[in-house]
């Protein structure tokens, strides 16, 4: 790898590490990168995940005053997270990549729809004068989602963020910023456990200086990611997922 192409990764890398941290999708930005210089698909997809741990740490981090107090919902989420991670990162091991991508425009889709239908499908479920809890059957469906969110963070990774977000906004009565800061933990712990799959049982399939150039470069991203995230109104926020969504489906249908 050349001098100039180095630094093209890893710039992408904190372009990644900053996007993922206000939205997700970041690997829309480097995948596409490693592929432009001539990097092998499935070695891109694996050392573009290991890379973006260092920035899945600093934005979540960033996220702390968000987070405060709300230990025992991240201790219900983060399980199936672990789990659901495993699953994919070993079907990416096992199955051709279209087995699985074929799915992931309609699961973006489905996202954007609830991330813009969020506000109102919340003051259906929630009218005025109710308790101010969410319905029981809204805790069942966002672990589902999660475990969902992690089997398909695993095996790709790419609008994790999207997905996750747009199930939040649809069932969970949690400020928006709030739940920003759930999905960064929970597509953290995916990223980790999907990484140590890779190096247990993938090491032949990861480039290290791939790595450490997104490594360094998401670090950095995610630091700024988390500065700017944390100041974007709701709405507004909501406006970037959905086009960061629609990239993410044109990217994946016209330009695979």
């Amino acid at each position: 790898m050349s001098f100039w192409s180095a630094v093209a990764v890893a710039l992408a890398g904190t372009g990644a590490g900053l996007i993922n941290t206000i939205v997700g999708s970041g690997t829309l930005l480097t995948f596409p990168t490693l592929l432009f210089f001539g990097v092998n698909p499935l070695v891109a997809n694996v050392s573009n995940n290991i890379g973006l741990v260092a920035g899945g740490v600093t934005g979540s981090w960033g996220y702390r005053h968000e987070l405060g107090g709300q230990a025992p919902t991240l201790r219900r989420l983060m399980p199936l997270s672990f789990v659901g991670s495993v699953v994919g990162a070993g079907l990416l091991l096992v199955l051709p990549a279209t087995a699985f991508r074929a799915i992931v425009p309609v699961l973006i889709i489905i996202a954007m729809v609830l991330v813009l239908a969020g506000p109102r499908i919340q003051a259906r479920a929630h009218p005025e004068g109710v308790d101010g809890r969410a319905p029981a059957w809204h805790v069942p469906a966002i672990a589902v989602g999660v475990f969902v969110a992690g089997v398909y963070g695993g095996y790709f990774g790419a609008a994790q963020g999207v997905l996750l977000m747009g199930l939040f906004s649809a069932l969970s009565l949690e400020p928006l910023q709030r739940l920003n800061g759930y999905k960064n933990v929970l597509s953290l712990v995916v990223n980790f456990v999907a990484a140590t799959v890779f190096v247990l049982f993938a090491r032949e399939r990861i480039d290290w200086l791939i790595v450490l150039l997104i490594a360094v470069g998401s670090f950095v991203g995610g630091i700024i990611g988390a500065r700017v995230g944390r100041r974007i109104p709701p709405n507004a926020l909501r406006a970037l997922i959905i086009a960061i969504g629609l990239v993410a489906v044109v990217k994946l249908i016209w330009f695979p």
